[in-house]
């Protein structure tokens, strides 16, 4: 066991919760306290009911958790403890179940951020950053030398779930690659403008098709949820090697 102050003050400093900036909603680290032991971690994208309830299921045998999810639970802002908000808090306070979510601090993170993640499992060596947003470069770019069928490929064996789309507006071998996980296709124009010619994303609107194919780039869609399913991965591992705890992903895909 280890105590829940402990861990947050670590992920708090180590994640920079306070100093990234991100969207008011997003409300960047410990979202539930329990009654302050951690005997296990929980990682999964969303804190979504399906996923709190699977957590609640299982610590009814087990160590008390800490959920950590990249999608929290406030984006809907500030509204009455009623229907399914009180629903999702009932089931973690009964519980005694921690939540810390962590969205654009982990999206940049140098070492275990959901960009560098990724680019790292598709052998992607990163050498710069792109796409500032509230005062930030989010994505990572780097060389690599291969087609990009090969590369949309490589992701769907990496990611799994459905098979990536793509939007063939560039070389059919790329030679500079970038990324920025989830629903960044509004990024292109970074991309293109930081000489990239394949942008890796989760999603993108139907007028990103026009872009891909008008600015010359390679875009490809991997999904919002499957990209952003490596950030809290990585980040659970690292606790767990720290603190010497059991850790474990909740799969939840969406689909999109």
């Amino acid at each position: 066991m280890t105590a829940l102050p402990e861990i947050v003050a670590y992920l708090d400093e180590y994640l920079r919760v306070r100093e990234v900036a991100d969207e008011p909603n997003a409300l960047n680290g410990l979202q539930v306290e329990n009654g302050g032991a951690v005997g296990r971690i929980v990682a999964a994208v969303d804190a979504s009911q399906e996923t709190i309830d699977r957590v609640v299921r299982d610590d009814a045998a087990a160590d008390p958790a800490l959920l950590l999810v990249h999608h929290g639970l406030f984006w809907d802002g500030n509204v009455p403890v009623a229907g399914r908000r009180y629903r999702r808090l009932r089931a973690l306070l009964q519980a005694d179940v921690a939540l810390y979510a962590a969205h654009l601090p982990l999206d940049l993170h140098p070492e275990v951020g959901n960009n560098v993640e990724l680019a790292r499992r598709i052998g992607l060596p990163v050498d710069g950053w792109f796409g500032a947003y509230r005062g930030a470069d989010l994505g990572v770019h780097g060389p690599l030398s291969v087609p990009r069928d090969d590369l949309v490929a490589r992701l769907a064996g990496e990611l799994g779930g459905a098979p990536p789309h793509l939007i063939p507006g560039g070389p059919r071998h790329t030679t500079r690659v970038g990324i920025i996980t989830g629903g960044a296709g509004n990024m292109i124009a970074a991309a293109r403008d930081a000489g990239l010619d394949t942008f890796i994303t989760g999603e993108g609107a139907h007028y990103t098709h026009f872009d891909a194919m008008e600015w010359g780039l390679n875009v490809i869609y991997a999904g919002h949820y499957a990209t952003e399913t490596v950030g809290v991965q990585a980040l659970a591992r690292h606790l767990a090697d720290r603190f010497a705890l059991p850790w474990e992903f909740h799969d939840h895909p969406t689909g999109l």
